[in-house]
């Protein structure tokens, strides 16, 4: 019965407890956007889809998706076609120049590759990281053979606990 009357502070009380529960944040997997172009050269379609992926239904507008991706096929229509066109004459020369003659179309491929991340960096500090969202050009395994493909990965950012001082 003492310490019926007794009064507890709440420092004392949160001191006693052991063990407090380990925030869990569950990210869901990220949504990938394929290829849908006719022409692939070193692993990059020369477009990708406008169609709006349902795993990103309430967390963008339809009409932002649209717009980055019509940016970014924008760059590949611009780029591509050099590269092909310089691919072609590399395959041309090969055997003469003995490899020598494919540098420029690779250099114009990692070119092309670093305007997108580029792009996608600016939309990414412009508008999709505000929304939790993080878009990055990557490199993945096309599902019907051993090949290589880059793809658009759209990952959701984990949400931090704001935590205020007392």
């Amino acid at each position: 019965m003492d310490g019926f009357d007794a009064i507890y502070y709440e420092e004392e009380i949160e001191n006693n407890e052991e063990t407090e529960p380990a925030e869990v944040s569950l990210v869901p997997d990220p949504v990938t956007i394929r290829g849908a172009g006719n022409m692939t050269v070193f692993g990059l379609s020369n477009r990708f889809s406008t169609e709006f992926p349902g795993g990103l239904v309430s967390r963008v507008a339809p009409e932002e998706f649209k717009e980055t991706v019509m940016r970014i096929n924008g760059i590949l229509k611009k780029t591509l076609p050099v590269n092909v066109k310089w691919l072609f004459c590399g395959c041309l020369c090969c055997c003469c120049t003995l490899g020598c003659s494919l540098w420029p179309v690779i250099c114009l491929s990692k070119r092309t590759q670093h305007s997108l991340n580029k792009l996608l960096e600016w939309e990414n500090s412009y508008l999709y990281n505000k929304l939790g969202l993080h878009w990055r050009l990557s490199k993945q395994q096309c599902d019907s053979s051993s090949m290589m493909e880059y793809v658009i990965l759209i990952e959701f950012l984990p949400k931090v606990p704001i935590h205020r001082p007392d």
